[in-house]
């Protein structure tokens, strides 16, 4: 750990604080007060890199590492910053951060706030609080971070604040839900596998036996597991995956509603509508009917 502290300083260094008169603004912009920054900056090869604050700060701080390696001290853990893993620290919580005096961290770091702030925290907490957590590199999202100091450094006015903020929310969600937003590539846990089993296997019925069994867990362990990912049960997701399918169906094709019963696994035409009724709000016939006479439109 560091016992020299450096602020800043560091040559290719880029970092934007807003000023008190344009983070007021910013506080009465309905379109973008409920998530802002009020800092950001980018630290390349930042050799003694140190900071602590024994009260926290009033705003989240998201770091991201691309290169090299840091500390992050919070509630009494050590964290290890590597290339391609991130974190984002909580509001007034004490906390120390600094980078490794033989292999300088490159940061990229925000510092938000905002209602909407508290919200996205809990989304990317969930039950990993104070955990760095690792991201495939992507150059659009440096693309996007750089658009918004770009911008900043253009001038405060209205339109560059609220586009900065809007970019914001898109820069974070690209780590909060990559998850979500790439699949295939965290397929390797056992609930992304029996969704992919799932989408493979849209035509045919399975029991909740035998989906547990496909994952190799008991039916109980496997459904408490689904829901702590999904927040359904595994057989209501995977009657949600047939009748977002059946949707495609009936918009797209001419095949009647009891072939398309058939072609996604139902035995009842009755329970398919009920199912698709409670799902979509409105019967298959009338999805049809609605959303054919808008496409001929």
């Amino acid at each position: 750990m560091n016992t020299k502290k450096i602020m800043e300083g560091f040559i290719g260094q880029q970092m934007i604080v807003l000023p008190p008169d344009t983070k007021l603004a910013v506080t009465k912009n309905p379109l973008i007060r409920d998530l802002y920054l009020t800092a950001i900056g980018y630290y390349p090869k930042a050799i003694h890199h140190d900071c602590e604050r024994k009260t926290g700060a009033q705003q989240y701080i998201f770091l991201y590492c691309t290169e090299g390696k840091g500390y992050v001290n919070i509630s009494k853990k050590q964290l290890e910053l590597l290339p391609n893993t991130y974190i984002i620290i909580p509001k007034n919580v004490a906390h120390h951060y600094c980078t490794s005096e033989s292999d300088p961290w490159s940061i990229y770091w925000i510092h938000y706030t905002g209602e909407n702030a508290d919200l996205l925290y809990e989304r990317y907490a969930r039950d990993r609080e104070y955990e760095v957590q690792p991201i495939a590199y992507d150059e659009h999202r440096t693309e996007l971070f750089n658009l918004m100091l770009s911008l900043l450094e253009n001038n405060y006015s209205t339109r560059n604040i609220e586009l900065t903020n809007i970019k914001l929310l898109q820069f974070l969600s690209s780590f909060i839900y990559h998850g979500e937003m790439y699949p295939a590539q965290y397929s390797n846990d056992q609930v992304g596998t029996s969704i992919d089993f799932m989408k493979e296997n849209l035509t045919k019925s399975y029991t909740i036996q035998e989906m547990a069994l496909h994952s190799r867990y008991s039916v109980s362990h496997y459904s408490d597991l689904f829901r702590k990912k999904t927040g359904c049960s595994p057989m209501q997701y995977f009657n949600q995956l047939k009748v977002q399918k059946s949707c495609q169906y009936l918009y797209f094709t001419d095949l009647n509603i009891k072939g398309i019963c058939v072609k996604m696994g139902f035995d009842d035409p009755y329970y398919f509508s009920r199912l698709f009724k409670k799902q979509m709000g409105i019967s298959p016939a009338k999805y049809r009917n609605t959303y054919k006479k808008k496409q001929q439109g």
